[in-house]
């Protein structure tokens, strides 16, 4: 491992979340299990499983959330829960699935349209209109820690920020805890996005979501998606290098790491990877940020 770091942290200074997605192979299977051991050297605070718009992928993300937390030994597994496309009592009778599993974090979601992005969102018949009411759900029982998401650059369905920031503060109020974010590449939005939150009276922690890009065409065309902006002078240090992968490794490292070592400078402490199941190139930002880690050999005998 290279001594050099951009920012020198010490333990408990500035902490990682990881976000994985349940495998649809074998093959994949035992890829996500190598990330993840190689991933829990650097003592995340926790790592969230995603979960299928109207439990399409309940089952893998049930074996998945299983697998982290029994063979990977990681106790702060979250579990995603969205509310589309299901009943009331069809998504109480998955939470109470997760939580006999050992669940007790969620990540409280309204979820994609069942029609996929793009399509208008309709609350299916006697389910959780919307996130907030997700949120209140789980909050009544009292046993989970409640964390939700937010959008630097504004939700692509809300009409404005304002009207994005109010939804923020009704699931705040029913019983969220922390807010991840969408990923983001301008620090600068991010954080004229929280200031705007903290002016609205909301206090709890707001995470930056980071993505470090490891392929620039399908990054972008999933920013587009998502209303996420990609600032012209990224393009420019990753546009060409599609077809050359050790330079796009080098240059996404970079990006990634100075954008945490960035937001870090400006007094954020916590940060949410998205980690696409690979750890190469979240290690090497990790790395290259100055995070510590517990065991060199699980990461140096990661596999890609």
């Amino acid at each position: 491992m290279s001594t050099r770091t951009l920012y020198p942290a010490e333990r408990g200074d500035l902490r990682l979340s990881f976000e994985y997605f349940p495998p649809k192979s074998d093959e994949m299977d035992a890829q996500l299990t190598r990330t993840a051991a190689a991933l829990n050297a650097y003592t995340p605070e926790f790592v969230s499983v995603t979960y299928g718009a109207g439990g399409s992928t309940k089952a893998r993300s049930l074996t998945t959330v299983r697998r982290l937390l029994d063979d990977c030994a990681i106790p702060g597994t979250a579990a995603h829960l969205t509310c589309v496309g299901a009943t009331r009592a069809e998504v109480d009778a998955v939470v109470e699935e997760f939580a006999a599993a050992g669940v007790r974090h969620f990540v409280a979601l309204r979820g994609d349209p069942q029609g996929g992005i793009g399509a208008q969102y309709q609350p299916f018949p006697d389910g959780y209109e919307n996130a907030a009411a997700l949120v209140a759900a789980l909050s009544r029982s009292g046993r989970f820690q409640i964390s939700v998401s937010a959008y630097p650059e504004k939700h692509p369905e809300s009409s404005d920020v304002d009207a994005d920031i109010d939804m923020l503060k009704r699931k705040v109020d029913n019983g969220a805890t922390r807010a991840l974010t969408q990923f983001f590449f301008d620090n600068n939005d991010f954080e004229r996005y929280l200031e705007r939150v903290r002016k609205a009276g909301i206090s709890i922690p707001v995470v930056p979501g980071i993505l470090p890009i490891n392929q620039f065409g399908q990054v972008s065309k999933f920013a587009g998606l998502c209303g996420a902006r990609i600032p012209e002078a990224l393009s420019a240090r990753l546009a060409h290098l599609d077809e050359s992968p050790e330079e796009r490794f080098k240059e996404a490292t970079h990006i990634a790491a100075e954008q945490i070592v960035d937001l870090a400078r400006r007094g954020v402490r916590d940060f949410h990877l998205y980690t696409m199941n690979r750890s190469p190139l979240i290690t090497a930002v990790c790395d290259l940020v100055g995070f510590k880690r517990t065991d060199e050999a699980v990461v140096e005998g990661a596999a890609a």
